[in-house]
């Protein structure tokens, strides 16, 4: 692998690959797909193939300190729902990988993620947004959640890109914002841990890699601490026109980079 170890780092590239490290922590806590912003931070410092393989135990160091802020808030049966669909995605996008090139994957992600925060925006101006609990995800059908947790799956092993996925379907479940960080949180624990033999199959992951994520880690705790903090300061609505921004952003970075 065509990774970089930390003496290989300019001193601007690793205060931006630490930037990107919490603002993972932030996003795991806070916003959720606001770490598509890391994604594109890690591939402009690194080997943009290599960064995926970087990047993949900083999110994973995230997820645990989400799942410790917000294990009370999940809802499995929609977890239970989207794992075997997101397994098949995560397959399909390890064969994706063998030929597809950076900028094929970049294109790819960019537009999914697009045309998702589009038909996301369409469905609420619709739906009435109010009076709906944690766990409206049981009114979705199961279409909408394979077809969902296949792209999901997809776009994490290809690009660590499947949050602003999982939060497009979240949003159009009905979830509310403790609902929503404590379901997620879950559900990319347990994805980002599944990737790992994958990616280092792939070769995206080895020792030097590890060596610089055991340092970047270290930046997701008080980004995820300073997530903690902000999120009992946003009202639903901003949550979710920032979860919604966040996406179109992460979008636009790909299509753009």
């Amino acid at each position: 692998m065509n990774t970089m170890t930390l003496w290989h780092l300019t001193g601007w590239g690793f205060a931006a690959l630490a930037f990107a490290a919490l603002l993972v922590g932030f996003s795991k806590t806070a916003v959720s797909g606001a770490n598509t912003v890391s994604l594109a931070i890690f591939a402009a410092v690194l080997p943009a193939r290599a960064s995926t393989g970087v990047l993949l135990p900083v999110l994973i160091a995230g997820d645990v300190l989400a799942v410790l802020t917000y294990r009370r808030h999940a809802h499995w049966p929609t977890l239970w729902r989207l794992f075997p669909a997101v397994g098949a995605g995560v397959v399909v996008g390890t064969v994706f990988l063998v030929w597809a090139d950076d900028a094929v994957v970049r294109t790819s992600i960019g537009v999914i993620l697009l045309f998702m925060a589009g038909v996301t925006v369409w469905r609420r101006r619709r739906a009435d947004a109010d009076g709906r609990p944690d766990g409206a995800a049981s009114r979705t059908g199961r279409a909408k959640a394979r077809s969902y947790g296949v792209l999901g799956g997809f776009t994490t092993m290809v690009a660590n890109a499947g949050g602003p996925v999982m939060s497009m379907y979240l949003l159009s479940a009905g979830f509310r914002k403790l609902g929503f960080l404590g379901t997620s949180a879950f559900f990319f624990l347990v994805v980002n841990v599944s990737k790992l033999p994958f990616s280092a199959g792939l070769g995206l992951i080895d020792g030097r890699s590890l060596f610089l994520d055991a340092v970047l880690v270290v930046f997701v705790v008080p980004g995820a601490l300073i997530g903690k903090w902000a999120v009992n300061r946003i009202d639903q609505r901003l949550f979710e026109r920032l979860v919604i921004a966040a996406t179109v952003v992460g979008g636009l970075q790909l299509l753009l980079s």
